[in-house]
């Protein structure tokens, strides 16, 4: 077959090498039985048309994420309107408003109904659209599939089919669906494959394919290809595949190393060529697709049962006056003689007046039913989108370097972000980069590298601030002013890099040292060991492009292309390799002379988390065949040989400083082997990958192990994993603001507790608590029980110091292992650890699986009772953002499958600052207030309803027009509500990082308590007496009204105590307010002027129309002093106890944003600049954690040594020299 003339000249065979034929043995793998229930799948390869019939007719590859469609809306939007308990109660009463029993004509009650429940399913039609048009997205990208005769040509993904065959170039989107791999632009038949969008992990994938499809590697070689594939049904096992491929009368057995899934990305891999098994929902990644949990906030809890108060209030009143009608009709109504009782009905019978007081109760619930705000629901939902559109918008949340925005991802949690109580976040890309900087290494026990990491800087400019503040001032208030100030520090490694800062900057390599750089390693004196350092660096998988002036690198990790950088700057670049063999070009000084040398690669023996190293076996040019390893110290240095471990000490002392730096470490070894040894490991090896059966892997790796022994040290590397900007500024004011702060990461416990030293989570002088168990891998039943006896013992041994110590000032910080916590988490010792957990100021849990990030997230809600916020950007994360009450995404490196599963979403750790303290708390605030305002103002109405009912006997006569009552909520009350909760701001943003304590009004709940809310629906019945008492004795006695003389009729009674309620509710909202802006008062003003034109045009309509509404305002209360002066002296006595408590409040009770205002307001804060940091020292929670804590304890610690008064010198050195060893 003639080879494409795009192939690749330098074939690997990496099947040659100890990574890739482990996975191959050198025996054919047996076909799988694929018979019976779950493996009932056929797929005839590169024959799509044969599946558009039963049984072989399979799922299209379209995908969908909405929750309608066009025939599926109606019923389903109605039935999720008609769920609320509001909503059906209003259904049920404009139902009822079509029969004689209702007070209210029909259009009044069904005409608000279908305007609120229109209006909140245009908003579910809107987010659903939305969600339609990302699907399309997806749905509408291109693949390359092969259309007959050996051409291919370009598709949307949604038009592929069960057995296409495809071709994905690299980096060309995602895997359109789950594929069987039949080829690779390798001659192997293998590819790299990044799974980040399944599994979280940045580390490449290897995947293989068949040997009897490995020709398949040019598009003419399809033409007449023919297959069948049986294999397993859908399934949502991602790492699980089990089929067959019948190919030219065979059969072979296909396994997960052979499928690529949906969602994962082709690397370093040219192209590939695979056959379609699985589309659209049946493919692996959307099985696992799971729906969002429905979350509710606080809130909204409570306004259900604030709702069922209302509903109960409403049947209390609706009895008491079907009740009192029906003992009226029975003994007063015979007496009535004007109202011909002869001449009954049901609804009027004295005979029997039970059916009649039945009917009355029907009534009575239609017409109290202004008790219950109908458009309270849709209101919200209104103003919670345009606060997700102000989070969107807000430019303090733009992340320059991505160009990305926050992103409210749902609007029904807005309020709950300003009630967080607990914050649980991962480590790596959320306060990390996941961004690999060389920094530093020990080679032959000398250290180099002059540069500084983040921790070490940070804890610089910490001590100078320190020590600068207690300088400046004699008031330790005063501190706040030098945080994370401009104080200017010379340390030792800002020179350094200046005299570097005119070289362009290298992504992935910080270091400097000139001992190392320009080839000039040759000078010192073990040199020989230099080399033996640079060669482990290019033990690992990659792959390089040539561009201009070099190379550049892609590894299966951040830490590996980190490795491959740093050995071409020290002068050892990996050039070209071949089908065994790589090329390094060794540069010498000044690099005028290179030297190209060829390392055959052998063997390559894999890393994993089990053996924590990684070594390759190669032969020089000489001849010499050389082990490389790599890895975990400990591991490293168990495995020396005597005379191999001359430098561990000074190796071990540089460790210990690049760990307490915040750097993760590497130790490097190597060892010469004999060829007869070689010869008979490989023998060894051959033997161990050619077995069947389930202890294969283990002889795999005793092989291995056999080899990785009297190794040779010879040095060790630190590589920065750097902060995300702003992580402990954002930190450092989420603790002053109260919130505790816990870190659920994979990474071993020394990498976690150095980036809680660089976060301030951890500091100095704080007590840790470490939880671990015993070394048992796999324990026996016994084993169990008695690690966890030691694990309660441990947790209770902590509790009891931690109630014993009596310093308030002593700060404890609980550090636990996966294995530890996984026995921790049992239902019999879970609460045990809560509640240490809760005694300690900052928790880090390390080495933690997915699920258990969930795990531990459901027990700190479910167990405190509090709020909880989690935040992750990875895969990994995603079963912690949904267990949380509310769920961030941070739209990083790590795919979006976060971001998706979020109900937020930011570009960077330190925009949660924002979110919480600026944003969170006002849509608390807002919605808070909101909701007790719709309380009042429906209060205020309905209860007017009640008191005029029982004015007229319980007669059912409403005092109010039609009209009236169906444009109270809809039209002439909603906009300044709307106003309040999107526009509302008790403080300016930039007061919130200088007063953090302000956040803990919304975990306090202070604004949406019981006590509030039963104070304002007291507010709202006072309200109602005032406004009917006043009417009713004022307009609706038996004196002239007019100069005519005439007496007002029902309808003036009505429209004059409307017009009062209209001003007393909006003059309240005005009151509430304590930020306005133009609209704001457009609403307010704009709200009354329009129940004034209301009047005018209603009142111009003929009678026919108006009814006794005619020309109501022009000739019938216009002209009556006593309408103005009624309406002037109601809105003032409704008004007065809230201005009377209010200033009563401020002048004796005052609320830190009460005190605030008055400061802004006066000015304070600029002419008096000694109060106002007076103000900002108070507001801040006292916290343990943080930059704060440690500038507080370092102020304590000076006090004790009785220091306060003349400063002393400061000074830092960053760079230490290794101590000296022990005499021998």
């Amino acid at each position: 077959m003639a080879r494409s003339t795009r192939r690749l000249r330098d074939r690997l065979w990496w099947s040659k090498l100890y990574t890739f034929s482990c996975t191959r043995p050198a025996v054919s793998i047996d076909p799988h039985s694929v018979d019976g229930p779950g493996y009932a799948r056929i797929v005839y390869c590169n024959k799509p048309e044969a599946h558009r019939r039963r049984p072989v007719k399979y799922q299209s590859n379209y995908t969908s994420t909405t929750k309608y469609n066009i025939i599926t809306f109606l019923p389903k939007a109605i039935f999720e309107q008609f769920r609320r308990v509001a909503n059906l109660y209003f259904l049920l009463a404009a139902a009822l408003s079509l029969t004689p029993v209702a007070p209210f004509s029909a259009v009044s009650m069904i005409a608000p109904l279908a305007f609120v429940i229109g209006l909140s399913m245009a908003k579910e039609a809107v987010e659903d659209w939305q969600r339609f048009i990302q699907d399309m997205k997806v749905n509408t990208r291109k693949v390359i599939v092969h259309k007959g005769n050996g051409k291919f040509g370009h598709k949307h993904w949604l038009k592929v089919r069960v057995g296409d065959v495809v071709k994905v170039e690299k980096d060309q989107f995602f895997f359109p669906a789950d594929l069987v791999l039949l080829s690779s632009c390798y001659e192997d038949g293998i590819c790299y494959v990044e799974t980040m969008n399944l599994d979280g992990e940045t580390n490449l994938k290897v995947k293989r394919s068949l040997e009897a499809t490995m020709i398949l590697d040019e598009d003419e070689a399809f033409k007449d290809f023919s297959a069948v594939i049986r294999c397993e049904d859908p399934n949502p096992l991602l790492y699980t595949f089990v089929g067959n491929l019948e190919y030219q009368k065979e059969v072979f057995a296909l396994e997960p190393n052979n499928i690529l899934l949906r969602d994962s990305k082709l690397r370093n891999t040219a192209y590939v060529y695979g056959v379609v098994v699985f589309t659209g929902h049946d493919t692996k990644v959307m099985q696992n697709a799971t729906k969002s949990p429905s979350k509710r906030s606080g809130i909204e809890r409570r306004m259900d049962c604030i709702i069922y108060v209302l509903f109960t209030a409403l049947v209390l009143i609706s009895l008491i006056s079907s009740s009192s009608f029906a003992q009226k009709t029975k003994y007063e109504m015979p007496h009535w003689w004007y109202l011909q009782p002869k001449r009954t009905t049901n609804l009027y019978d004295p005979s029997r007046p039970l059916l009649s007081g039945l009917f009355h109760l029907i009534t009575a619930l239609i017409l109290y039913g202004y008790l219950i705000p109908i458009s309270l629901y849709v209101s919200i939902e209104v103003v919670k989108v345009l606060q997700a559109l102000f989070i969107k918008q807000d430019i303090q949340m733009f992340d320059e370097e991505t160009g990305k925005t926050a992103d409210a991802r749902t609007s029904n949690l807005n309020e709950e972000l300003g009630q967080v109580d607990t914050i649980l976040s991962d480590k790596t890309g959320t306060l990390t980069c996941n961004q690999m900087d060389f920094l530093k290494c020990s080679i032959a026990g000398v250290h180099y590298g002059v540069g500084s990491s983040e921790v070490e800087i940070a804890a610089a400019k910490q001590m100078a601030i320190e020590d600068s503040t207690l300088a400046s001032s004699d008031y330790p208030d005063d501190i706040n002013d030098g945080f994370f100030g401009s104080t200017e520090i010379k340390l030792e490694s800002v020179a350094c890099e200046n005299e570097n800062s005119k070289k362009p900057k290298i992504k992935g390599f910080s270091f400097r040292d000139d001992r190392l750089m320009e080839g000039n390693w040759m000078k010192e004196p073990n040199s020989k060991y230099h080399l033996k350092f640079s060669l482990p660096l290019l033990s690992s998988q990659f792959q390089a492009d040539k561009v201009t002036g070099g190379f550049t690198y892609e590894a299966e990790s951040p830490d590996e292309g980190t490795f491959l950088v740093a050995a071409r700057e020290f002068g050892f670049e990996f050039c070209k390799r071949t089908q065994s063999s790589v090329f390094i070009r060794e540069r010498y000084p000044n690099f005028s002379t290179t030297i190209e040398r060829e390392y055959k690669v052998l063997n390559l023996l894999e890393f994993s988390s089990k053996r924590k190293r990684m070594s390759v076996i190669v032969q020089d040019d000489s001849g010499n065949i050389l082990l490389l390893c790599k890895g975990a110290e400990s591991i490293i240095f168990d495995r020396l040989s005597r005379n191999g471990g001359m430098y561990e000490y000074e190796t071990s002392m540089h460790l210990k400083d690049y760990g307490e730096s915040g750097l993760r470490t590497l130790a490097l070894a190597y060892r010469k082997l004999e060829p007869t040894e070689y010869n008979a490991w490989k023998t060894e090896l051959l033997n161990a990958k050619t077995s069947i059966g389930p202890d294969r892997e283990t002889q795999l790796e005793h092989v291995s192990d056999m080899i990785e022994r009297e190794l040779i040290l010879v040095g060790a590397t630190a590589v920065e994993d750097k902060l995300q900007k702003g992580v402990p500024q954002c930190i450092d004011k989420l603790a002053q603001a109260g919130l505790k702060i816990w870190v659920l990461t994979g990474d071993k416990m020394e990498t976690a507790i150095n980036i809680g030293y660089a976060c301030s989570l951890l500091r100095q002088c704080m007590k840790q608590i470490s939880i671990s168990t015993m070394s048992n891998e796999f324990p026996s039943q016994d084993a169990k029980k008695a690690i966890k006896d030691d694990i309660l013992l441990q947790i209770s041994n902590a509790s009891q110091m931690i109630k014993l110590d009596k310093d308030p000032h002593a700060a404890f910080a609980l550090i636990i292992d996966g294995r530890a916590l996984s026995y921790a988490l049992e239902d019999d010792l879970k609460h045990h650890f809560l509640n240490l957990a809760i005694d300690c100021a900052s928790v880090i849990c390390c080495r933690v699986s997915p699920r258990q990030k969930a795990l531990v997230t459901k027990l700190v809600k479910e167990g405190t009772g509090k709020t909880t916020l989690a935040i992750g950007d990875g895969a990994n994360d995603v079963g912690m953002i949904q267990a949380a009450d509310i769920g961030v995404g941070i739209s990083g490196v790590e795919g979006m499958q976060a971001v998706m599963a979020s109900d937020f979403s930011i570009a960077q750790f330190r925009f949660l600052e924002t979110l919480l303290l600026v944003h969170g708390h006002w849509c608390y605030k807002r919605i808070a207030k909101m909701i007790c305002y719709f309380i009042y103002k429906n209060i205020a109405f309905g209860f007017t309803l009640f008191y005029f009912e029982a004015f007229t006997a319980f007669s059912g006569q409403s005092i109010y027009e039609d009209w009236y009552m169906l444009l109270f909520n809809v039209v002439l009350t909603s906009l300044p509500v709307i106003a309040l909760g999107v526009f509302e701001q008790d403080v300016p943003s930039e007061v919130f990082s200088q007063f953090p304590a302000l956040y803990q009004q919304g975990p306090n709940n202070l604004f949406f308590d019981w006590k509030r809310i039963l104070g304002w629906m007291l507010n709202g019945v006072y309200a109602s007496i005032i406004i009917f008492i006043i009417n009713i004795n004022n307009i609706g006695g038996n004196q002239a009204f007019r100069e005519s003389g005439q007496t007002p009729d029902l309808t003036a009674v009505g429209t004059t105590m409307f017009t009062c309620i209209i001003w007393s509710v909006n003059i309240q909202i005005a009151l509430t307010m304590s930020n306005f802006t133009w609209i704001q008062h457009l609403f307010i003003w704009g709200s009354i002027i329009a129940w004034y034109m209301f009047l005018s045009i209603y009142g111009a309509f003929s009678p026919l129309i108006s009814g006794n509404a005619f020309l109501i305002l022009r000739e019938v209360l216009g002209p009556a002093p006593a309408y103005w002066l009624v309406t002037l002296v109601v809105t003032v006595a409704c008004n007065l106890p809230y201005m009377v408590h209010n200033s009563y409040q401020r002048l004796l009770y005052p609320l830190d944003h009460h005190v605030i205002q008055e400061i802004k307001h006066f000015k304070k804060d600029v002419e008096d600049q000694r109060m106002w940091t007076r103000e900002k020292s108070k507001a801040r929670q006292c916290t343990k954690i943080g930059f704060s804590a440690r500038v507080e304890e370092r102020i304590r610690i000076i006090k004790r040594a009785g220091c306060i008064g003349k400063p002393g010198t400061f000074s830092t050195q960053l760079v230490r020299s290794p101590p000296s060893p022990p005499p021998s």
